[in-house]
């Protein structure tokens, strides 16, 4: 029985901590002046926007993908 209440203890600590943790970083978070968080978001817009997008990659076919699929079972 003892193991069962130190692990029920050790369990409400590890809640307790966790919460303190957010309740840490939400401050934190809060701390940035409006004006601070508009200019670093404008930042991270300006910085993904001059690199250039990736051409998408065409889906197979469903033939295509049943010919993979057999070629890959007479692998075997």
């Amino acid at each position: 029985m003892n193991v069962w209440k130190t692990l029920g203890l050790a369990g409400m600590v590890g809640v307790a901590a966790t919460g303190a943790l957010v309740v840490r970083s939400e401050r934190k978070r809060r701390a940035y002046a409006p004006e601070e968080v508009r200019d670093q978001l404008h930042r991270r817009f300006e910085a993904m926007s001059g690199e250039p997008d990736p051409a998408p990659t065409p889906l197979p076919s469903r033939g295509q993908r049943l010919l993979g699929t057999l070629r890959f079972s007479r692998a075997r």
